[in-house]
């Protein structure tokens, strides 16, 4: 049967062809899908806040704007700030009491020091866009890059190169005679402070449900792990790494013995009771909202409901952010031996 083998070759040749056929048009289809997917994916946008009574601010806006254009992701900003900012005409405006301004946005890019940062958070935590901090003023511990990185930054946006961790914040309620006077929120502290200057505000502090101990004072601080390096620092208090769960209570100027800071599980709920006969308080949430307190006012902290979620590019421990935003004096470290 001569003809036979012959005949075989031929058959499994055509097989062999039809099969690269049908891979080739698999494959045109997968890349025609991929195509048409890429096509329709939305476009990316960031929004943009920025500390436009700084002049370096308002560089540093402007250089990022442009290098995130180049590379086809669209910058929305604030109408008030986009006076006062040289951008493109390309360049997306709204009005900051629109209350979905950062719809449609992956990440919130922040110029400026901690006042605006701590602005910042409060988009951030309301509409649940990860916030990138770069930091234009001293300290900056909620920022993740200072003005030189700022080529940095743009890349790291561009290719998503960063992780995104939340930050504790706090849930804060006021009472008067029962009634509910005030809600408000924090990221690093709400502080109950004294009005008057020549007089004390006379304070009873109380954790879970039960007094602990009460005082004439400046005032008293409860604040979160992220703002034990801000005012809660500042008035004595200890300094709580952020992956620490807990809640912190500092007095301030406080005419007692037993006046030490106080460090609580996130669960525990915080409370300053203005005295009856004291003169009227404030409330100060971050440094940014504030309420008068009448005499007899009960403030309560807890931990949040909702966190502020921060972008992250460099995975440095906060050891060695501590070290650097303070310049601490480490030069005499050995390291740990081996």
């Amino acid at each position: 049967m001569p003809g036979t083998p012959a005949s075989g070759t031929s058959m499994a040749g055509a097989s062999a062809s039809a099969a690269q056929a049908a891979r080739t048009a698999s494959a045109a289809r997968t890349a025609s899908a991929a195509s048409a997917a890429s096509a329709a994916e939305a476009p990316r946008t960031v929004f943009l806040l920025a500390h436009t009574g700084r002049p370096a601010a308002v560089r540093s806006a402007e250089l990022v704007v442009l290098g995130l254009l180049r590379c086809g992701i669209g910058v929305r900003v604030l109408a008030a700030e986009a006076v006062d900012l040289p951008l493109p005409a390309s360049v997306e405006t709204v009005p900051e009491a629109s209350p979905d301004v950062l719809d449609g946005c992956e990440l919130l890019i922040v110029l400026g020091g901690d006042g605006t940062l701590l602005r910042g958070a409060e988009f951030a935590r309301a509409s649940g866009v990860p916030m990138l901090g770069v930091n234009l003023g001293r300290v900056g511990f909620l920022a993740e890059a200072e003005r030189d990185d700022l080529d940095k930054v743009v890349d790291r946006v561009v290719t998503r190169a960063y992780e995104v961790e939340e930050r504790m914040t706090l849930d804060v309620v006021v009472y008067d005679n029962g009634d509910v006077l005030h809600t408000d929120w924090a990221l690093n502290e709400a502080a109950v402070q004294k009005v008057s200057a020549e007089r004390m505000l006379e304070v009873v502090l109380a954790i879970d449900g039960r007094p602990v101990t009460g005082f004439g004072c400046d005032g008293v601080i409860c604040a979160t792990p992220t703002g034990s390096t801000a005012y809660a620092f500042s008035a004595g208090g200890p300094v709580i790494w952020p992956e620490v769960e807990a809640l912190l209570m500092v007095p301030i100027g406080a005419h007692a013995l037993f006046a030490k800071p106080l460090v609580t599980t996130p669960d525990s709920v915080l409370a300053v009771e203005v005295e009856p006969h004291t003169p009227d308080g404030v409330l100060w949430c971050d440094g940014r909202r504030t309420v008068q307190l009448p005499a007899g006012a009960r403030v309560e902290v807890r931990r949040g409901a909702v966190p502020v979620r921060l972008a992250r590019l460099h995975h440095a421990s906060f050891t060695d952010r501590l070290v650097a935003k303070f310049a601490l004096p480490v030069s005499g470290w050995r390291g740990a031996p081996h």
